[in-house]
């Protein structure tokens, strides 16, 4: 008889993490269309891909949640792109799975930007 249990319980301490990274998501709780959106473990530059890809319209409209891909919590430099052009870098933000939202941004966080 082959014990099944092994590998049942393995397969249920591994399902969340897994399901926590699916679960993932940006709230863009500031005021303005977000069309890039990039994070990179913080205190560096290794921007990872245009996490606005995921979305159906490939941007992030005020107030819209957005899945992420491929990133694990952490703290994260994230760089973001508006729809007027300007370019803003939010450091050391904190995504927490779990919730409703990993992390958000508010315009009053979005200090450092060009243009």
């Amino acid at each position: 008889m082959v014990h099944r249990w092994p590998l049942l319980l393995a397969a249920l301490l591994a399902a969340p993490g897994a399901l926590a990274a699916e679960q993932m998501r940006f709230w863009n709780a500031t005021s303005v269309e977000i069309d890039e959106l990039y994070l990179a473990p913080a205190g560096t530059d290794e921007w990872g891909p245009n996490q606005t890809l995921n979305d159906k319209d490939k941007s992030v409209d005020a107030d819209e949640r957005l899945k992420l891909a491929g990133v694990e919590p952490g703290r994260y430099d994230v760089k973001v792109v508006d729809k007027g052009g300007r370019t803003c870098i939010v450091r050391n933000v904190e995504l927490k799975p779990g919730g409703k939202y990993a992390f958000s941004l508010e315009d009053s966080e979005l200090k450092d930007c060009k243009k």
